[in-house]
């Protein structure tokens, strides 16, 4: 079996659900041919994820031609030390970049905001803060970049996407701060389950990926068992994440079922009720 190979179709859904967060503009094949392939397992909706001002544009693009697309736009949080400080090895799509300071990282917020306005665009996303691969000199841009975007989101009354990756204590403390908007949305959560309770006591939704079916991911599952019913959505983040036994192998919203299926084992559900729970959570966390 070839890595790069497709997983097969699953067995189809028989209530259909959303993919919370994709990246159409990143898998194989034309826009036409992965919502298809979605479809034919009852993922009918699906929110294309903008990671900086090009990929932003393209979300927007999209979701305007699909009526089952919708948008989120931002610059993703590692995007933004990049435009502050450049990116010499080129690590983002757009190559090796010189660096821009504040005043670029301004601008491209700009081209953010007037993005957020458009009706298609259903959320501002994915910002947050990422701890991976910034040294402390990316953290300021980091946290200048979140701040702005949360303050985009409640200006154009959208849902606030969040990238958590190694930062979980200082972004609940910019969401306190600043204020979070009134839906926000922890995409491919990747906190415990003491952090699955303070999201839900702040009414946070927590999206949650193929990789809660990893072997090593028992934190995930104990985080979704006490994450409320009502606060949980699905998501695929593909072409990453995929899930098990595919894991490795290229990702699209087409493998949402094997996901779903394995959050309702680890919720006690069957299939259908935890589905009908995610279709209606991902229609009000990003107001369709």
């Amino acid at each position: 079996m070839s890595r790069t190979e497709a997983p097969p179709l699953p067995e189809p859904l028989r209530v259909p659900v959303a993919d919370s967060h994709t990246h159409l503009d990143m898998q194989d094949g034309t826009v036409e041919e992965g919502l298809a392939r979605a479809a034919a397992v009852n993922v009918t909706t699906v929110v294309q994820v903008g990671c900086d001002v090009k990929g932003s544009r393209w979300a927007a693009e999209t979701a305007a031609a699909h009526a089952d697309v919708h948008a989120a736009v931002a610059l993703h949080p590692n995007e933004a030390p990049r435009i502050v400080h450049g990116d010499p090895d080129g690590w983002s799509r757009q190559g090796a970049r010189e660096a821009g300071g504040t005043a670029a990282l301004h601008e491209a917020l700009a081209e953010i905001d007037a993005l957020a306005a458009l009706p298609h665009v259903r959320g501002v996303g994915e910002t947050g803060l990422d701890y991976f691969r910034t040294g402390p000199e990316g953290m300021a841009a980091q946290e200048e970049s979140f701040r702005a975007h949360i303050e985009i989101a409640k200006r154009h009354g959208k849902a606030l996407v969040i990238h958590d990756r190694e930062a979980h204590a200082d972004v609940l403390r910019v969401l306190a701060d600043a204020g979070a908007p009134e839906r926000t949305v922890f995409h491919c959560y990747s906190g415990d389950a003491d952090m699955a309770r303070i999201c839900a006591d702040a009414g946070y939704f927590m999206s949650f990926a193929g990789n809660m079916t990893f072997k090593n991911a028992q934190p995930l599952r104990d985080a979704l068992a006490v994450a409320p019913l009502e606060l949980v959505l699905v998501e695929t983040d593909a072409p990453f994440l995929t899930p098990a036994p595919y894991r490795g192998r290229p990702n699209a919203p087409y493998l949402i079922p094997v996901t779903l299926r394995a959050m309702a084992a680890v919720k006690g559900l069957d299939e259908d009720t935890l589905a009908e729970a995610i279709a209606d959570n991902t229609a009000r966390a990003f107001d369709y």
